[in-house]
């Protein structure tokens, strides 16, 4: 017998794959209609959840869409269907479909998010953040008695901390010496209540997610034996170099800037391509950000890219090119267009007993006149 599969399991599994905790601020990802206790009857995916996409979801029989782009952004102080956004979301709630938005923590996510299918469809390699993100990481301090270092240690680690880069179970420990009184109605490991006690400590040190935060805590207080456990837990400055915005990476060999164009329109299927004046030098170094981009041009240029491929570049910004590279603007629904495959494929290969469906509303509000 199947037990039905709630939808804070779905979105948890898609959580894994990008931590609300990597949004930006201005973003609205996550939950924006419904309750993750609700049994899951079908998913659709899309990349934008306006009101005709709602209507898809009823007749195909989806309770949860899960959408790149939120619907809502800002507050709303009125829902009368006076816009697309009210009518979306009226229609959500009058028929109990949960939308879900994955948004610029999906964008930020190197391997497997949003960037890294686009450089996938254009033969791009060795993808790194063109802008890496800080204030995702933290380092936890805990003091634990000698002869139990190496349980809460472990426990630690398998609770996901202690990675750097491509290494795992990074710790750093120093000897000394800790003190603690206990007070009344307290049952402390060692020593007595009452009485100050001096124990061999060690300060454990290392590296964790901020996403992982709660569950690196918990693991350590079930691993370690004191009644109240002493820890620190701090944010840091420092970033993690699988997290940030846009990509920057390399084609395996270089090929003419024409040829490049040529490929990037078959890939992502654009009728037009707006980009600067073509330097004449091959290509080899590519940057790109799906999406709106334009503020890391000069980030790509940093990084000596020889083309930049983003959207929703305005005049001014081309200018900005310099010559020294070609900024190439696809189109935002072009630039995004396959995160769809992405998250179908992430929910079809774990869940199998509801339908994963993608949504066959286009949804791109810029048509071509050519």
């Amino acid at each position: 017998m199947n037990t039905a599969v709630t939808i804070n399991a779905v979105l948890s599994h898609l959580e894994l794959l990008a931590p609300p905790s990597y949004q930006e601020s201005y973003d609205n990802a996550g939950l924006i209609t419904g309750s993750r206790d609700w049994a899951c009857h079908g998913a659709l995916v899309t990349l934008d959840c306006v009101e005709a996409v709602v209507n898809e979801a009823i007749a195909r029989g989806c309770n949860l869409i899960v959408a790149h782009h939120p619907i809502v952004f800002s507050g709303l102080k009125k829902i009368n269907g006076k816009n697309y956004v009210e009518k979306a979301v009226i229609a959500a709630i009058k028929h109990d479909i949960a939308i879900y938005a994955i948004h610029t923590n999906l964008d930020n996510v190197v391997s497997g998010g949003v960037n890294g299918r686009i450089a996938a469809r254009l033969g791009i390699m060795g993808g790194r953040p063109l802008l890496l993100r800080d204030g995702v990481l933290r380092k936890l301090y805990c003091f634990v008695p000698v002869d139990h270092l190496e349980k809460v240690r472990n426990a630690i680690f398998s609770a996901g901390a202690g990675e750097i880069g491509g290494y795992s179970e990074c710790s750093f420990s120093v000897t000394g010496t800790g003190t603690f009184k206990g007070g009344e109605g307290t049952h402390p490991f060692v020593g007595q209540p009452g009485l100050r006690h001096a124990e061999n400590e060690v300060r454990l040190e290392m590296i964790l997610p901020v996403h992982l935060s709660g569950a690196v805590v918990k693991a350590m207080i079930a691993a370690h034996p004191y009644e109240e456990v002493a820890y620190d837990l701090v944010n840091l400055a420092n970033t993690h170099p699988g997290v940030g915005s846009g990509l920057i990476g390399e084609l395996p060999e270089a090929v003419p800037e024409s040829d490049f164009l040529a490929r990037i329109r078959e890939a992502f299927q654009v009728p037009v391509i707006r980009h600067t004046r073509l330097t004449g030098r091959p290509v080899k170094r590519v940057a790109l950000c799906g999406g709106a981009g334009s503020f890391m041009i000069s980030n790509a240029l940093a990084e000596k890219a020889d083309f930049y491929i983003t959207s929703d570049v305005k005049y001014h910004e081309f200018f900005d090119a310099n010559d020294r590279m070609v900024v190439a603007d696809i189109g935002h629904f072009e630039s995004e267009q396959y995160t769809v495959d992405l998250l179908f494929e992430v929910l079809r290969e774990k869940f199998r007993n509801f339908a994963v469906l993608k949504s066959e509303t286009k949804t791109n509000p810029i048509c071509y006149y050519y």
